[in-house]
């Protein structure tokens, strides 16, 4: 799981490619979007802060981690490990 504060002014739809999304699966959720699926326990984020997470297979995580790191939209992230 990525969580991914966005860059300000940023569009979240710009985070990954559509074939990015296509060809992982990657699962793009707001924290209320995220809850309502079974991820509890996720703080609040700061104040004015825009924040994704984004939900991937272990065999991807690399791609999505790659991509996060030369997305415009992106002013930060951090990886968490989840058990499923």
């Amino acid at each position: 799981m990525f969580e991914v504060h966005l860059a300000p002014g940023a569009d979240a739809s710009d985070l990954l490619s559509q074939e990015t999304l296509r060809s992982t699966q990657a699962q793009v959720m707001t924290l209320a979007e995220a809850k309502k699926v079974g991820f509890g326990g996720l703080p609040e984020p700061p104040p004015g802060r825009d924040v994704r997470l984004i939900a991937v297979a272990k065999r991807d995580a690399a791609w999505i981690h790659r991509a996060l790191e030369t997305s415009d939209a992106v002013g930060g992230f951090h990886v968490h490990e989840v058990d499923v």
